[in-house]
C-alpha cells in the first residue's frame, strides 16, 4: 500500500465522521468544517461517492500498517495520530539504503545519515512486537561496533522471528556478534538467522534458537566447535548453510537434528571432514576441493559437487561416492581440470536416475585432446539412468583435438548398454573427436533412447531448452562469445550434419542449437542439418 492509498483512506475516515456527526445532530466548539463530501452527503438520499467495507482499526492500523514498506509506514504516521502508535510498534524494521531513502553521491557523508536514521527510528519504536530485524550496512558507512550492538539488543526482543545482520567486509575481524543477547527467551522464537562478514563465538551453554529452521553464515568467523554451540539445541532447523567461512575445518552435526534436509558448503577453504549424522538429510551440496565425508544412517538422494582447482575430480568421485551415497538419485560433478581418463569401477550408483556434468574448461589446466568418450564409465556405474546432461564450458579459446576425413574410425565401448537412458543433453557440443565418439557410442547403447540435444552455444542454464535471440527470445541479443567459439559453433555444425545426424534412430528425436543467425553470424554460409 502507498503513501497515495494511504492519504486515500484517511480522506475516508473523515468523510465517514462528518456523515456520522451530521446524522446524529452532533456539534462541535468550533466552526463546523465545510467540507465538499460533507455537503453533499447532507443532500436528501444522496448516496457518498465512495463505498468500502467496514474495517475493524485493529485490522487497519496493525495489521495492514505492518505490511507497508518501512517509508510508507513513517509516513503515514505523520498524518495520523492512531498510525503513529502502530508505527511504534511496526513489526519489520528493515534498514536498508533503499528503505532509508539513501542514495549515496561522491562528496556525500550518507554514512552519516544511514546511523542517525537507524538511531531515530530505534529510539521511536516502542522495542515491542518486532518480527523481523534486515541491518544492511552500506559499504561506505563507518558504523561504530557500539553502534551495531546497540540496535540489536534493542531490536532482538522475544518473539521475533528474522534476523539478518549484513556489513561490509572491514568487519568480519573487527566485529563478534553479541550472542548473549539470544539469551533469556530472545533467541527461541528466531526461525531464520543471517550474519554476514562479522564472527559468532557461542560458547558451552549456548542453548538458544530452538525454533531456528534456516540458518545462512557468509563470510563469518566460526570454528567447528562453535558452530557446534550454536546448532546443538536447533532442533528444528531444515536448512545449513555455511559460505566462505575460513575458520572450519571439521563439522560434525548431530543425529538429533531430525528435521535437517539440506546442507549447503560453498568454498569454506580450511575443511577437511565432514560427519553427519542427521537422519533426515536429503539434499547435499559441496563446492571446493574434496573433503572426507560420512553421513551416518543419512539417507542422502541430492548431491552437488565440485569446482575443485585440484585435478581428475571425476575420477575421484566415481570412485568414492557409490558407497558414502548409496541411496543417491541426481548427481551433479563440477570440474576444472580433467587430464586422465575416468576408471571403469564395480561400484554402482543403484539408484541414480539423473546425472549432470559440467566442465569449465581453461586449456592451461584442462587437455584439449580430453577422452571424452570416458565418461561411459558414469553411465556404465548407473544402471538406472533416464537423463544425461553434459555442459562444457570454454574459458579460453583453443583448437580442439577436431574430427575430420571421411573415413573416420569411432571407437567403440562394446558390452556396454544403457537401456534405461531417455535423454541426452549436451552443452556446449563442439567438434573434438572424442565428444563425437561419446555421442555416437549412446546412439548405439541407449536402446531407450528419446531425444538427444545438441547445442553448439553453451547455455548459461545447463539444462535450459536451446535458446535465440533470433528464434525463441525474439528480444535483446545473446550472450556475447568471442569470435573463435563462434566459428567453433559453425564447425561444430557441420560436424553433426557429416558424422551424427545419419546415426540417429528414427525413433529418437534431434534438437541441434545452430549459433545465431544475427549475433552468431560469421562470412561463410553455415551448414544446413537434415537427415539425409
Amino acid at each position: 500500500m502507498g503513501f497515495v492509498a494511504l492519504n486515500r483512506l484517511m480522506f475516508k475516515q473523515k468523510e465517514r465522521r462528518c456523515r456520522r456527526r451530521i446524522r446524529n445532530g452532533l456539534t462541535t466548539s468550533g466552526p463546523q468544517e465545510k467540507d465538499s463530501l460533507c455537503h453533499e452527503n447532507d443532500r436528501g438520499d444522496e448516496r457518498s461517492r465512495y463505498s468500502e467495507p467496514k474495517i475493524p482499526e485493529d485490522i487497519w492500523c496493525s495489521h495492514i500498517h505492518s505490511l507497508m514498506p518501512l517509508r510508507d509506514s513513517a509516513r503515514s504516521a505523520c498524518v495520523s495520530c492512531t498510525f503513529l502508535y502502530s508505527w511504534r510498534c511496526h513489526p519489520k524494521l528493515m534498514f536498508t539504503e533503499e528503505a532509508l531513502g539513501l542514495k549515496h553521491k561522491e562528496g556525500q557523508k550518507v554514512g552519516v545519515d544511514f546511523t542517525n536514521r537507524v538511531d531515530h527510528i530505534l529510539k521511536n519504536h516502542s522495542g515491542a512486537g518486532v518480527k523481523v530485524l534486515k541491518l544492511v550496512v552500506p559499504g561506505y558507512c563507518n558504523v561504530s561496533t557500539c553502534h551495531l550492538t546497540i540496535w540489536l539488543q534493542y531490536a532482538i526482543t522475544p518473539g521475533i522471528e528474522e534476523v539478518t545482520l549484513s556489513l561490509p567486509s572491514k568487519y568480519m575481524e573487527e566485529y563478534n556478534f553479541p550472542w548473549s543477547i539470544l539469551h533469556n527467551g530472545c533467541g527461541n522464537s528466531i526461525c531464520y538467522l543471517n550474519l554476514t562478514y562479522c564472527a559468532f563465538r557461542p560458547t558451552i551453554g549456548f542453548d538458544c534458537l530452538r525454533s531456528l529452521t534456516k540458518l545462512d553464515l557468509y563470510q563469518v568467523c566460526i570454528t567447528g566447535d562453535e558452530l557446534g554451540c550454536l546448532i546443538s539445541n536447533a532442533f528444528a532447523l531444515e536448512q545449513l548453510r555455511l559460505r566462505v567461512c575460513s575458520e572450519l575445518i571439521c563439522l560434525k552435526i548431530p543425529f538429533w537434528l531430525e528435521r535437517l534436509s539440506c546442507l549447503d558448503l560453498i568454498w569454506c577453504e580450511k575443511l577437511q571432514v565432514i560427519e553427519c549424522a542427521a537422519p533426515n538429510l536429503s539434499t547435499f551440496n559441496i563446492v571446493g576441493d574434496p573433503v572426507q565425508m560420512s553421513f551416518g544412517i543419512s539417507q542422502v538422494k541430492n548431491i552437488s559437487v565440485g569446482f575443485s582447482f585440484k585435478p581428475n575430480f571425476l575420477s575421484c568421485a566415481i570412485t568414492n561416492l557409490p558407497s558414502v551415497v548409496p541411496h543417491l538419485e541426481t548427481l551433479s560433478i563440477s570440474s576444472m581440470s580433467e587430464r586422465i581418463d575416468i576408471p571403469m569401477v564395480a561400484a554402482k550408483f543403484l539408484h541414480l536416475k539423473l546425472l549432470k556434468i559440467f566442465f569449465s574448461i581453461d586449456y592451461h589446466s584442462f587437455s584439449p585432446s580430453y577422452n571424452y568418450l570416458s565418461l561411459v564409465s558414469f553411465l556404465g556405474a548407473s544402471p538406472l539412468l533416464e537423463t544425461f546432461i553434459l555442459s562444457i564450458k570454454h574459458l579460453a579459446a583453443a583448437k580442439p583435438d577436431a574430427v575430420s576425413g571421411d573415413n573416420v574410425h569411432m571407437r567403440q565401448i562394446p558390452g556396454q548398454k544403457h537401456d534405461r537412458l531417455k535423454k541426452v543433453h549436451i552443452n556446449g557440443f563442439f567438434s573434438a573427436k572424442r565428444l563425437v565418439e561419446l555421442t555416437c557410442h549412446i546412439l548405439e547403447a541407449a536402446t531407450a533412447l528419446e531425444s538427444l540435444t545438441l547445442d553448439t552455444v553453451h547455455n548459461v542454464k545447463e539444462d535450459s531448452n536451446i535458446s535465440r535471440c533470433s528464434s525463441v527470445e525474439k528480444t535483446g541479443e545473446c550472450r556475447p562469445i568471442c569470435r573463435d567459439w563462434i566459428l567453433e559453433a559453425h564447425k561444430a555444425l557441420g560436424v553433426i550434419k557429416r558424422y551424427i545426424v545419419g546415426r540417429v534412430p528414427s525413433s529418437v528425436q534431434l534438437n541441434v542449437g545452430e549459433p545465431c543467425s544475427r549475433c552468431h553470424a560469421i562470412s561463410a554460409k553455415a551448414p544446413k542439418l537434415s537427415k539425409n
